[in-house]
């Protein structure tokens, strides 16, 4: 089982928001005497050290002016000098001390009626709380300050108290009212010409969109803010806003341009003496490293934190780091060392409060435990863990150890037991994958118990429980895939429905963040009575709105109601990987169905293999000049399909359907080789895949439609745009070719070809043949100048999202042809499969598509053939293996006939 530990490693690492502090202005020329004159002088001298980042001299100015200045018995120089001073210590991490100067500091402007002080000295105060988690404490300093700003007329402080209280309701998960308070800052900082109060309010704004998942947007906001601090020479805000963007690439999975932001800010924070900065840094930088299996590099950087959080009093880092470097030494099998780290952050954790972080190093420890073999040792600590997760809310930490004592049962020949919590942690994880943000999805198969669960319910000859399980979870990938790409319905009121609660969710998202850097009482019910208004919500949507419910779904549907919508004389098998968890052997079970039926078959696997194998395989069958195919598809096929083949061959099926998951998702089964029968899988049946088993997916044909449709009729667009980098001369041909074969086809090419034409003229079409360009992956495709997720037409390029805006109900397939569909599909791991989803949900009974990049003949050859035997009368799936047939009788490579792949009905 995974450790929370993983999760946790950047906890109390990421700086995001910048507040703005400010300095308190000396008064010049109100004393005459040497004395005044030299105080006066200093605090100058102090100021510009100040603006020039040089803290610890300025200290050493100020507080000579300090003490000239109390010997004047000059309560406003004194109180000019103590509020430097606050701002220096601040600067340098020193938040206690800080706080000491600022609040000898309050009394004093009060006392000599200076509000411009007193609002200098409430809003660094509210500061110091807001960067110390007492965001309440933060928010009534703020407060204070506000009106008492207002009343003064300044332009600049006003601007900077709302951006300070936009932060606070930032870290409170409030992101809406944060946006409203930044954006009435913006336009005061840039009307005073303060270009710093932009930079740091820009960046403010780009941290809200990351925590909503709108990472593109963030960093738009920050690379608008970082040539801005640069011009004003902000070391420090430079440092805190590469290191905002090297969050974001961490975030997106890019390590390694994360490690480049990291590595550039490292050095500026080290410049400014900032040591709370420069152990963050170091931190997240070890994270990463621990993301890429670099466990000693990640030592060495969390080793370097560790003596710089302890040198500025911060516990919390303390804490943080020492469970860190526990959970490294943990990953290297050194068990050992690993309770030594977790046991010394256990009471750190609890001296500061922070039951998260207590939650989570018990169920480390546990972990460990588990490990070494003590397992009633290792429940004990599980079960501490438990309800401490419990009481802050922590739904993640809370699936995790549930999930860890579920395995533990497992192992320990208790399966009721297992069975029960390893079903509490899944139903948690999936009311969790409700989110949007691409960050918060689970890989079920691979953590959270998911593999562990649908293998003890195996061993318990609980078939179809298991497969219920198995099929949600595919489907859940698919729906995450839907919503990453915003995709929408085509019923107007369900999806407003649908955007009023991501609103909502997104903001019980970024509470959820706020758990481990925030440790109010009253966050976890605030969290509970949101989290139960949210799932309400999903229920209620999910009941009036069929169309969206997929997407909610976080109870397995019955496997009778799925089974039944199999078409008579299919088989479906779902290979499911169950690998790489605790205490546990590898295998595949394979699920095994027709019409109301259900079997399984579980053998054991070499997951390393098996990886290889794929890796190589897809290299081999992409490479017409690689002979090897054979030999790795044979391998392939031996782990594959032979485990299956005599169940699979006494159902006698007329269509044999693929769902692949995972790793499995982008390999064309049918090329998969007998080496005892020298055939490949197409040769013996129909192959399609599916994207999961649903009770829409494979429904039977309607006999009605609304809108009657041309049953052997095709409406083919072919090269849009006829000019490089998008002309695909081969297109043309291929369209032409097909309205050939069927005469009551249309075709329309270059400027005909528009998004406008294919929306009003696909509702009469059965078939819909896209030779275009598109972009399916998670960076637009340069090459052909298309921006991800879309599909060009002459006018416009269409956005996938709106797929379900296209009335494509009844539409039999829409194949999408040309060489870029479906090259770099791999967003999230979805796949084509992903593509195919958006389609189906939008009302096509099947796709067809490329896995890799074809040259026009073999397409043009593959296309004449696959429609010549659709008029002929045979189903789609029985067309397309007949049109490969041809191309292997003509001892084609695979390259030529394999990656066009049928997803969805086959009928």
């Amino acid at each position: 089982m995974k450790k929370i530990l993983t999760s946790l490693l950047a906890v109390g690492v990421c700086l995001t928001p910048i507040t703005v502090m400010l300095m308190a202005q000396p008064t010049w020329g109100q004393t005459q005497n040497s004395q005044a004159q030299e105080a006066e002088r200093l605090l100058e001298q102090g100021e510009k050290l100040t603006q020039q980042q040089e803290h610890q001299q300025a200290i050493q100015i100020l507080q000579q002016a300090l003490i000239i200045a109390r010997e004047l018995k000059d309560q406003e120089l004194e109180a000019t000098a103590l509020v430097g001073l606050g701002f220096n210590y601040d600067r340098l991490g020193e938040k206690q001390k800080a706080l000491d100067f600022y609040n000898q500091a309050l009394p004093l402007y009060r006392a000599v009626g200076d509000r411009a002080g007193v609002v200098i000295t409430l809003n660094n105060i509210g500061q110091v709380y807001d960067a110390l988690g007492e965001k309440q404490k933060a928010l009534d300093f703020y407060n204070q300050a506000l009106p008492l700003i207002r009343a003064v007329g300044d332009r600049y402080v006003v601007a900077t108290t709302l951006n300070n209280i936009g932060k606070v309701y930032d870290d409170l998960g409030e992101k809406q009212k944060a946006l409203d308070f930044f954006n009435q800052a913006l336009p005061l900082y840039r009307a005073v010409g303060d270009r710093a109060g932009v930079a740091a309010t820009l960046n403010n704004i780009g941290a809200v969109y990351n925590a909503l998942g709108e990472k593109q947007k963030g960093l738009d906001f920050y690379n608008q803010a970082l040539p801005l601090i640069r011009a004003v020479g902000d070391r420090y805000g430079v440092a805190t806003t590469l290191n905002n963007i090297g969050q974001v690439y961490d975030a997106l999975g890019e390590k390694q341009k994360a490690l480049e932001f990291y590595n550039q800010a490292l050095p500026l924070y080290r410049a400014v003496g900032d040591r709370h900065g420069v152990a963050t840094t170091l931190n997240n930088i070890g994270k990463v490293y621990s993301d890429l299996g670099e466990k000693q590099k990640a030592l060495d950087f969390f080793n370097q934190a560790l003596p710089l959080y302890r040198a500025v009093g911060a516990r919390y880092g303390v804490a943080t780091t020492l469970n860190n470097i526990g959970g490294v030494y943990d990953a290297l099998g050194e068990k050992q060392k690993a309770l030594d780290f977790y046991n010394q952050a256990l009471p750190l954790r609890r001296a500061v409060g922070d039951r998260t972080g207590v939650a989570t190093t018990l169920n480390n420890i546990g972990g460990v435990y588990s490990d070494l073999g003590e397992k009633q040792k290792a429940l004990e600590f599980y079960n501490q863990s438990l309800p401490l997760s419990r009481a802050v809310g922590d739904r993640t930490g809370e699936a995790v150890t549930l999930g860890n004592i579920g395995v533990l049962f497992q192992s320990t020949n208790r399966p009721t037991e297992a069975i029960t919590n390893l079903e509490q942690s899944l139903q948690i994880s999936l009311e969790m994958r409700r989110g949007l943000q691409r960050e918060n999805r689970q890989k079920f198969l691979n953590e959270n118990g998911a593999a562990a669960l649908v293998d003890v319910l195996i061993n318990q000859k609980k078939y179809a429980q298991a497969f219920e399980w198995v099929n949600l979870f595919t489907t859940a990938d698919l729906a995450d895939y839907t919503r990453l790409i915003n995709a929408k319905v085509a019923n107007p009121e369900a999806q407003q429905s649908l955007n009023d609660w991501s609103k909502k969710n997104q903001q019980l998202e970024a509470l959820r963040q706020q758990l481990q850097d925030n440790r109010s009482e009253s966050l976890p019910q605030q969290i509970r009575q949101l989290e139960a208004q949210v799932y309400s919500e999903a229920e209620n949507i999910s009941h009036r709105f069929l169309e969206v419910a997929e997407l909610f779904e976080t109870t397995p549907a019955d496997i009778k109601n799925l089974t039944s919508s199999i078409p008579a004389g299919t088989v479906v098998v779902q290979p499911v990987l169950l690998t790489n968890v605790r205490d546990m052997p590898n295998y595949v079970a394979f699920f095994i169905f027709t019409k109301g039926q259900l079997s399984v078959i579980k053998k054991s696997i070499d997951p390393t293999k098996l990886n290889e194998l794929i890796t190589d395989y897809l290299k081999q069958v992409q490479d017409d000049s690689d002979p090897n195919f054979i030999e790795t598809g044979g391998k392939l096929y031996d782990i594959l399909i032979r485990p299956v083949e005599a169940k699979v061959k006494s159902l006698s099926p007329k269509q044999l359907s693929i769902i692949a998951t995972g790793q499995l998702r982008h390999l064309p089964f049918e090329t998969l080789y007998d080496s005892k029968t020298n055939q490949f899988l197409i040769q013996k049946y129909p192959v399609n895949y599916l994207t999961r088993i649903s009770n829409n997916s494979l429904k039977s044909p309607s006999v009605q439609n609304a809108i009657p449709r041309k049953p052997q009729a095709v409406l083919a667009f072919g090269n849009p745009v006829p000019s490089n980098p998008q002309n695909l001369p081969g297109a043309e041909a291929e369209v032409r070719n097909i309205k050939e074969i069927l005469p009551d086809s249309e075709v329309y090419i270059h400027n005909e070809a528009t998004l406008e034409k294919f929306r009003s003229q696909a509702l009469r079409f059965s078939f819909l043949h896209l030779a275009t360009h598109g972009c399916f992956q998670t960076e637009d495709c340069k090459k052909v100048d298309l921006k991800n997720n879309t599909l060009l037409f002459a006018d416009k390029p269409l956005d996938i999202a709106n797929a379900a805006l296209l009335g494509l109900q009844g539409t039999q397939l829409i194949t999408l042809s040309a060489c870029q569909t479906a090259v770099d599909t791999n967003l999230n791991g979805a796949g084509i499969a992903g593509v195919a989803y958006i389609f189906e949900r939008a009302g096509a009974k099947a796709v067809m598509a490329s896995l890799w990049a074809v040259d026009d003949e073999a397409t043009q050859e593959l296309m004449i053939q696959f429609y010549q035997n659709i008029k002929q009368g045979m189903t789609k799936g029985e067309a397309l293996q007949k049109a490969k047939l041809k191309l292997i009788a003509d001892h084609r490579h695979p390259f030529y006939w394999s990656p066009f792949v049928l997803i969805g009905d086959a009928r």
